[in-house]
This record gives structure tokens, sequence and C-alpha cells, in this order.
């Protein structure tokens, strides 16, 4: 099983064909919330962000929700850091 740090290396190489469990994988790695609500999304946050994200949970997640994930974790460093 690929690690979190590699899954978001390759995340930012090729925003095409991931599924939402590769984000959960991140997101415990980072230490951002999952709230999975009973709908088709999933929601994104951590304590230290204002803002959070919802990503559909389809398969394959569009590019467009893989950049808004890696630009929310970068905001997250960038803020914790």
């Amino acid at each position: 099983m690929p690690t979190a740090d590699k899954l978001l290396e390759r995340m930012r190489n090729n925003s095409r064909d991931w599924r939402i469990e590769d984000l959960l994988i991140v997101a415990k790695r980072y230490g951002i919330g999952v709230r999975k609500s009973s709908g088709s999304h999933v929601h994104f946050f951590h304590e230290d962000m204002i803002a959070h994200i919802s990503v559909p949970a389809h398969k394959p997640i569009k590019p467009v929700y893989i950049e808004k994930f890696i630009d929310f974790l970068d905001a997250l460093k960038e803020k914790t850091s």
C-alpha cells in the first residue's frame, strides 16, 4: 500500500483517476477530519482552517476536486508551519 506522501506526490503530478479511498489515506496522515454524510459527498475539514471542502465520492474523482484537495492541504501546511 502506498504511503500518504507518495500518494500526494502522485496527485500533484496527475490529478486524474483517483478514488475517495486515496484521499482518505492522505487526510489521515495530515490530521484532516472526514465527515461522510448520507449523500454522495465526503467533507474534509481541519480545526485550524475556516474553510472545508466537499468531494463527490464518484469514481473516478474529477481532477478539479483533486486540485482543490491539494490546495486545501497546502493552505493547511502553510498555516500550521
